[in-house]
């Protein structure tokens, strides 16, 4: 095979592998600051994506379990629970706040302080199960932030 078809086959591939990953972008995260002793806290953060992905995953080096966390009234009680994965779709911004969706680090290896910053790693999946990770800075904020913008 010439050089001529095989970079245009190259060039193909590479097209195709562009085509197919999607674009994620990660914005307004924050972490809800602790107080020392406390074993737990909620990150907050808005997901936006070309495509439909999964998010299926997140890590940080601050927490032993991080996970996605659901917030409902049922018969008026207030109930969390861990979700396996939240959709989102493409072109739909998926907003996690306190009160709502939202991800719960538990078994803190130390404070989370005001002023600091949390590493996240968000990792999702597409639909032809590709995993993508995107990485994020946590502000973390005064303990009575509700909106990450105090």
């Amino acid at each position: 095979m010439n050089t001529a078809i095989r970079s245009i086959l190259l060039l193909s591939l590479l097209s195709a592998a562009a085509i197919a990953q999607a674009e994620i972008v990660v914005q307004e995260a924050w972490v809800r600051a602790t107080v020392a002793q406390q074993h737990a806290t909620g990150a907050f953060l808005q997901i936006r994506s070309s495509q439909d992905v999964r998010l299926v995953a997140v890590q940080t080096a601050a927490a032993g379990i991080s996970e996605v966390h659901e917030m409902k009234m049922e018969n008026d009680v207030m109930k969390m629970r861990a979700l396996p994965y939240l959709d989102i779709a493409a072109g739909k911004t998926v907003e996690l706040k306190p009160g709502g969706l939202h991800i719960m680090l538990m078994d803190l290896h130390g404070q989370a302080k005001a002023g600091e910053k949390l590493p996240l790693k968000l990792i999702f999946e597409t639909k032809d199960k590709k995993r993508e990770t995107v990485e994020v800075n946590a502000n973390v904020k005064n303990m009575n932030a509700s909106d990450g913008k105090m």
